[in-house]
């Protein structure tokens, strides 16, 4: 009897819990979800709450395309902006290949130069060590030339010429990287250019006082579209830079290095002035 009783409460409870439940959740669902499409009085087609005939084949409208809409989508200006934009990292490449290629030991300071400007000073022979120079041309080979060519004006004078000429090869060399460095700032400032276009475009759509949202999304992801573009040049074109140009200064300073033991020969060379 106990049993009997225990599982007629159960039901009763599990009963009364469906009663009071199920109308709750019945009505969060409708609140929830969109009101079903009906159809309408007359015929086949779907009619919505309002009684507003709705298009059961109807697809929903895509929002902003790919890449290339966003390029071409942005306007003469925004054109104009993503040409300069692939400019730019092209530019950087560019010089980031050249310096790369370029500063490297066997441009700026030739094994063969060093061979026989070494043989022609320790024989005393200023012209053949010249004659060298002029054969492999090369950072280090001006400095040198400009070293022997002021042979007969004391040491004193060998050093500051090698200074001066090694101080001008620096400057070639730092122009050519300041380019990449060019580049790597122009890229975010373009980005910016972009983003504020954009910005000014969403604002102008916001305007028009029933927004479109696919518009507004497409001037969003112009936006954000310039400014990804301008880091994905910059951020590569500096960390290139930085690296070029780290490995430039110590090539330097062992080419001077190098460049003064080869000319400390020269302080008991003595040149005859009719050769």
């Amino acid at each position: 009897m106990k049993m009997m009783k225990m599982r007629k409460s159960v039901v009763a409870a599990m009963m009364l819990f469906g009663l009071v439940v199920a109308p709750v959740a019945a009505s969060v669902s409708l609140a929830d979800d969109p009101a079903p499409a009906a159809a309408a009085p007359g015929g086949g087609d779907l009619v919505d709450a309002e009684g507003k005939p709705v298009d059961g084949g109807e697809k929903k409208k895509s929002g902003p395309g790919g890449f290339v809409d966003v390029v071409f989508g942005s306007g003469v200006l925004g054109v104009i902006l993503w040409a300069a934009l692939f400019l730019d990292g092209a530019a950087a490449i560019y010089f980031i290949v050249d310096c790369w290629v370029l500063i490297k030991p066997q441009k700026l300071m030739p094994q063969t130069l060093i061979n026989n400007v070494q043989g022609a000073v320790a024989e005393g022979d200023v012209m053949k060590a010249i004659k060298a120079c002029e054969a492999e041309p090369s950072p280090m080979s001006n400095v040198l030339a400009a070293a022997f060519q002021h042979v007969e004006d004391g040491y004193d004078v060998i050093q500051e010429s090698v200074n001066a000429a090694a101080d001008l090869e620096i400057e070639r060399i730092m122009q050519r990287l300041t380019w990449i460095s060019v580049c790597s700032n122009l890229a975010p400032s373009l980005g910016l250019l972009g983003t504020v276009q954009g910005m000014i475009l969403c604002f102008a759509t916001l305007a028009s006082g029933v927004p479109d949202i696919g518009a507004l999304a497409g001037n969003i992801s112009q936006a954000l579209w310039t400014t990804a573009g301008g880091l994905v040049v910059s951020i590569p074109s500096l960390t290139f830079f930085y690296s070029i140009r780290n490995n430039a200064n110590r090539l330097i300073l062992r080419m001077t290095a190098l460049t003064m033991e080869l000319i400390k020969p020269l302080r008991n060379v003595e040149v005859d002035s009719e050769a």
